[in-house]
């Protein structure tokens, strides 16, 4: 048996199973520049082994909270900053300009972490703003930088405010603008992965970092949104950009920035990857001076304004996007917000932004073909054989983790009620009541308003001044009622789906196992059971949400309606789609063993 011990000067890669011919480092720096390279990196280097990449973690940036994390999640092979020497990389790739490349010959590619250089930012190493997706001088004067661009005006941009960036971009489109493009043709199914009804209009508020941002500017945004917009016709979603996550941290943000919201329902889209997929199921995106507001605009989605901050490059894409998008006024609540909200989407004219995505993106649907071409000219390697090279579909984002709204101000009115000579139908709109009270005339027509709680809410506040207790598939129902009612003293009813329960409806006020001509049956998901404080319990048929059926009864009983046997008619707000539910009530007759 050789015993000889291994020579020290043996290579660094003795160990290795696979033996690549060029090694690719890329710099990890913030978690939006670590984000945009393994979204786009995978479809260049895919099926090819020639290639060993490594990830290089810089830990010198402000916004760098999470970026192991990003790295370890993802499964990559990473190494400190000071070691890369050590991985004589052919090719060091960035989609941070603000890094300190070590001494050494080999090119840089840096990819935009957003769109273009629309925007000033603090230089982290002066007292003073650059611009953004700009290296330092140091290293253009070194011939090693290559600056990739989504559109030639972007290198007459670079050129006139930068001349040694003269003859190193490179013009390769924005891969991911092209994944959102491709994406749109499964937007239903990005909607249903978010949680999105069909029949709800999907606003995404989208937010930049630093004080001039939307969030900075009107943290309180997304709440007014949740208690001004019917619960039965919207959903809203908030997208951070990553730095404000990294700076403030996950739980300085749920707990003390955005917890009414998030109890009214908020999705708060998580800061990796799924931005995306808000973007392609967004009706309407209530955004700033942010790279994903501009997106959402590229994509033909309709755009409010609520902030634009001055950092913003002039005649850039951005700039043009703030000439031609309407504005959201500053405190904008109540009904006059809900209206604003509903004219941006039903007034918007098709094609308005199409001259900002001419402006940002040059030839779209090619970005992955130009950036596997840069990559491997600059690698010094031939292309694999496979054209056009492999392109990623959007992922569906992961279950959002949005907390089921629990408690709703709910009006009624715009009619009697039950169906008949002159009768219309009971206008519903529900509003979540975690993110606040609604506005005076945020009902419909002459009505009531009443506060309305699942017996899971969290907050006793809303759960003791509740005048309707609301429960899910009790398979007691009518046991179900009973206790709720005594638990809760302050509450006019408690309604319940009922599921698996036998159950027969007859005249209204009847009692005795033979009154009427009573229909029996099993209970399913089209029945719950509404029980009055005064112990009558009825059935109501068409919907399986208590929700609305305690709100038919409700309505009947402030009206003064009797309780007889018959339809209700309910319409749930008066958004598009909201079509009419008809639900009958009768009295619940119990029904024997036999």
């Amino acid at each position: 048996m050789n015993t000889t011990p291994p020579s020290p000067a043996a290579p660094a890669d003795r160990w290795a199973t696979f033996h690549a011919d060029r090694t690719l480092v890329v710099a990890a720096r913030t978690v939006t520049s670590t984000v945009r390279v393994l979204e786009c990196l995978p479809a260049l280097v895919r099926d090819d082994g020639r290639i060993s990449v490594v990830f290089a973690h810089d830990p010198t940036s402000a916004f760098g909270e999470g970026v192991l994390d990003l790295l370890h999640d993802a499964g990559c092979r990473v190494i400190p900053w000071d070691r890369i020497p050590e991985a004589a990389p052919d090719l060091i790739l960035s989609a941070s300009e603000n890094i300190e490349v070590p001494a050494g010959d080999c090119p840089v590619l840096v990819l935009p972490h957003g769109v273009g250089f629309q925007k000033l930012v603090p230089d982290s190493r002066a007292d003073r703003v650059r611009l953004s997706g700009l290296v330092p001088d140091a290293l253009l004067e070194a011939g090693r930088a290559w600056l990739a661009v989504s559109h030639p005006g972007q290198e007459e941009q670079l050129l006139a405010a930068h001349p040694k960036t003269a003859g190193h971009t490179l013009l390769v489109g924005d891969p991911c603008y092209d994944e959102l493009l491709a994406g749109l043709a499964r937007r239903p199914a990005h909607r249903r992965a978010l949680g999105v009804p069909d029949d709800r209009r999907l606003v995404v508020v989208s937010s930049t970092w630093a004080g001039s941002s939307l969030i900075g500017q009107d943290p309180k945004l997304p709440a007014r949104l949740l208690a001004a917009l019917p619960y039965d016709e919207y959903r809203v979603a908030l997208v951070l950009h990553p730095n404000v996550w990294s700076r403030h941290g996950a739980w300085q943000l749920r707990t003390s920035q955005l917890a009414s919201a998030l109890a009214a329902g908020l999705i708060l889209v998580p800061p990796v990857h799924d931005w995306r997929s808000a973007l392609v199921a967004a009706d309407l995106v209530i955004g700033d001076h942010g790279s994903v507001t501009l997106y959402g605009a590229a994509l033909g989605t309709p755009v409010l304004l609520g902030a634009f901050g001055e950092e913003s490059v002039p005649g850039t894409a951005a700039a043009s996007l703030a000439r031609l998008a309407p504005r959201l006024e500053p405190g904008a609540r109540g009904t006059e917000l809900a209206a604003r909200v509903a004219a941006a989407v039903d007034g918007y004219e098709p094609g308005r932004y199409a001259p900002v995505a001419r402006q940002a993106f040059a030839e779209p649907g090619r970005a992955h073909a130009r950036l596997r071409g840069a990559l491997y000219r600059l690698l010094r390697l031939a292309e694999p054989d496979s054209a056009p090279p492999y392109a990623p579909a959007l992922a569906l984002p992961e279950p959002p983790r949005a907390t089921p709204c629990t408690a709703w101000w709910v009006t009624t009115g715009g009619g009697s009620g039950v169906t008949g000579p002159g009768a219309g139908p009971v206008v519903v709109r529900r509003f979540a009541a975690a993110a606040g009270e609604p506005a005076p005339g945020d009902g419909s027509g002459t009505g009531f308003t009443h506060l309305a709680c699942e017996d899971t809410e969290p907050d006793r506040r809303l759960a003791e001044s509740a005048s309707v207790v609301l429960g899910r598939a009790a398979g007691d129902p009518a046991g179900w009622v009973a206790d709720t009612l005594a638990a809760w003293p302050g509450a006019v009813l408690a309604a319940v789906t009922a599921v698996g329960t036998a159950w027969s409806s007859g005249a209204a006020g009847s009692s005795g196992a033979g009154a009427g001509a009573g229909v029996a049956g099993a209970a399913g998901a089209g029945v719950a059971l509404v029980g009055l404080r005064d112990g009558r319990t009825l059935a109501v048929e068409g919907s399986g949400d208590p929700g609305l059926a305690a709100a038919a009864v409700y309505a009947c009983l402030r009206s003064g309606r009797p309780l007889a046997d018959g339809e209700v008619s309910l319409r749930l707000g008066t958004g598009p789609g909201q079509g009419l539910v008809r639900l009958r009530l009768g009295a619940v007759l119990p029904v024997g063993p036999d």
